[in-house]
C-alpha cells in the first residue's frame, strides 16, 4: 500500500474561507505526495506542500488531527490530509527535478462549492470532513 500524505491549505478572504487546489493533467487535489521512507506522516505533508506550492507559513489552529481517503487506484494508495491556515496567497508551481517540469499544471484558490465541483469523488469524505472543521 502506498501511503501520501498532504495539506489542505485554507487561507481567509473576507468573511470566507478558500482553499487551494492542484491541477495535474485533469486530476485536482490538495498538495500532496509519498512518503520517503521512515518519514512521518506530517513531516511529508509539509515537505509535499513546499515543494509543490513554496507555502511554508502554515499553522495549524484546528489542532492535527487528519483524514485518510479510503483505499484508492485499485486499493493501493491511502492519503492522509492535515487541515491548516497561510497567509499566503502566493502560490508557486516550481519545476520538479525528477519530472524536468512542474509536477502540476495550475492551481485555484476556490471555495468549498467549487472545490466540491473540481474534486474526484474520492476527495469526498474529505470535503465532508473539512466542512465539519470549518462548522461554526
Amino acid at each position: 500500500m502506498t501511503r501520501s500524505s498532504g495539506i489542505i491549505v485554507l487561507r481567509r478572504q473576507g468573511p470566507q474561507w478558500r482553499v487551494l487546489f492542484l491541477r495535474a493533467f485533469r486530476n485536482w487535489d490538495f498538495p500532496k505526495g509519498e512518503l520517503q521512507p521512515g518519514e512521518e506522516p506530517l513531516a511529508g505533508a509539509l515537505r509535499e506542500t513546499r515543494e509543490e506550492t513554496g507555502i511554508r507559513d502554515l499553522s495549524f489552529p484546528w489542532g492535527l488531527d487528519f483524514v485518510e481517503t479510503e483505499p484508492y487506484n485499485g486499493g493501493t494508495k491511502i492519503a492522509r490530509y492535515y487541515l491548516a491556515e497561510t497567509q499566503s496567497a502566493q502560490v508557486e508551481l516550481p519545476v520538479n527535478p525528477a519530472l524536468g517540469r512542474p509536477e502540476h499544471h495550475e492551481f485555484r484558490w476556490v471555495d468549498l462549492e467549487e472545490l466540491a465541483a473540481l474534486a474526484p469523488g474520492r476527495l469526498a469524505p474529505v470535503i465532508r470532513w473539512l466542512r465539519e472543521r470549518l462548522a461554526p
